[in-house]
């Protein structure tokens, strides 16, 4: 008998069905002065949804934001990314737009928000091309950096601190032995694009940056065939589309990928699962790199979905990484496979080889840090940490953990019963402020009251600053930045 139920359709990750726009809000505390500008984070939010097959990762994204200004928060909006199958969906016209989906593959972003040369873009990997936003979180269309990006786009691009530069490793569907590496530029516009060798069809969710070095985290969580044949399309695609055309940028699409006429999987099932005869290892490769002289590391089997951070020392590279012991090897909806743990691989160029260390054995995730460290040594690093979850259940987190690197020490801000947090990110004082001297912010969701709260702590004590009262529930969701002015 199929599923009636599934715990990401559920709770505190159940869809909401309005988008609003709220600005009467009340600030607890005070918010900081120096905080000018937009508090945006995006998660799914389905329309439609077969509880049986549909897995967190595929919903319809939503983005959720605050403008903040003068001590106050000024507006709260949610709206939805209206890519072509949002809009039918919803019953509205289509856009106009100049820009094509990558491929003829269209799904409504939904893993990340950003800022970059004056642009909002919502972002998703495996194959969709962003999709830029106004300030106020209306769908401007597909993005393809004025004409320059050659594919479809990662949901985790870093920017380097020292360039303004934003670097990507993408991947796609489907796409077999490859992932694209591209720079664009500050002034939003791609100005380096080469392959990479991979030793199959991962799912590389990030990759981390050094000053010297790109890292590829090349682990066993692969492209399913057979699930992905077997996958049904939301009820309001259209029966004749497929995910991919024959030729996808400059590479083909194997012919039994064409020939299964696979459709597009926008709420449905992921088609990635846990390969144990996958090898599982982390390659280095130059950043002026042709793309030929990768260096690859074995190490244990696991998945990363999210680095901390990586940095160079010396003739070792420091790579700190939230490891999962498994993913999708039982669990088909959301990624719920063994607690996520804070290790540090260091990789040892002389020697060859990996040295592992954990540096935390809690479960967390959503690992963030002082951006304006990308890439350079870190002191401070920020997560937050899950609650136990049983088989079936999905997990959330009860607590934010600041984690001294150097000290090898740890401080958290735990919640009280029935609320559960989401991403804290980390937004400086100013410009020389120090590394942990600013704030984290983030959503808490309060299951009693069946709301959600915008929350400010100091960074440096954890010490709550001030908080936004929302009369809305935000869905748990993934990633979020703060976009001045």
């Amino acid at each position: 008998m199929a599923a009636t139920t599934n715990p990401y359709l559920e709770g505190g990750f159940a869809p909401v069905r309005e988008e609003r726009t709220e600005t009467e809000l009340e600030v607890d505390g005070e918010l900081p002065e120096y905080l000018d500008g937009r508090y945006l984070r995006i998660g799914p939010n389905p329309i439609r949804a077969n509880p049986a097959t549909y897995h967190w990762f595929m919903g319809a994204g939503m983005v959720h934001g605050l403008r903040i200004r003068d001590g106050r928060a000024e507006w709260y909006r949610n709206r939805y990314v209206r890519s072509g199958q949002v809009t039918r969906a919803l019953g509205e016209r289509k856009r106009p737009s100049s820009v094509k989906a990558h491929a003829g593959f269209d799904m409504s972003p939904n893993t990340n928000v950003i800022g970059h040369s004056g642009r909002i873009l919502a972002l998703v990997e495996a194959g969709p091309r962003p999709y830029e936003l106004t300030s106020e979180l209306e769908t401007v269309g597909p993005c393809d950096f004025d004409g320059t990006l050659r594919g479809g786009y990662t949901a985790h691009p870093l920017v380097d601190p020292s360039t303004g530069e934003l670097h990507a490793v993408s991947y796609y569907f489907g796409s077999a032995n490859r992932v694209q590496y591209s720079v664009t530029g500050a002034d939003g516009r791609v100005r380096r694009t080469i392959d990479i060798e991979v030793g199959g069809s991962p799912m590389m969710h990030a990759f981390s940056l050094t000053e010297r070095f790109v890292v590829i985290y090349d682990l066993p969580v692969t492209f399913d065939a057979k699930k992905a044949a077997t996958s049904s399309p939301p009820p309001f695609a259209k029966p004749t589309e497929v995910l991919f055309d024959r030729v996808v940028g400059r590479r083909q699409v194997p012919d039994w990928f064409v020939a299964m006429g696979i459709r597009r999987l926008d709420e449905g099932s992921l088609p990635y699962s846990w390969n144990p005869r996958y090898p599982a290892r982390v390659g280095i490769m130059p950043r002026e790199s042709s793309g030929t002289d990768v260096r690859w590391f074995d190490v244990e089997p696991c998945y990363v979905y999210h680095p901390l951070n990586a940095y160079d020392d010396g003739d070792r590279i420091v790579l700190d990484v939230v490891r999962h012991p498994k993913m999708f090897a039982t669990e088909h909806h959301g990624p719920n496979e063994g607690a996520p743990t804070l290790d540090r691989w260091t990789l040892d160029l002389t020697a060859g080889k990996v040295l592992d260390d954990r540096l935390d054995e809690r479960g967390q995730e959503f690992p963030r840090i002082d951006e304006r460290l990308v890439g350079r040594r870190h002191r401070y690093g920020y997560s937050v940490g899950t609650a136990g979850s049983q088989p079936g259940q999905a997990p959330t987190a009860d607590r934010v953990i600041k984690h001294d690197l150097v000290r090898g020490t740890s401080v958290s801000r735990s919640f009280s019963p029935g609320k559960a947090v989401d991403e804290f990110l980390f937004v400086p004082a100013g410009a020389e402020a120090a590394e942990d001297e600013g704030v984290l912010m983030g959503f808490v969701y309060d299951r009693t009251a069946d709301r959600s709260d915008w929350l400010v702590l100091d960074a440096g004590t954890l010490e709550p600053v001030a908080s936004v009262q929302l009369p809305v529930r935000v869905p748990h969701g993934f990633h979020g930045n703060w976009v001045a002015v």
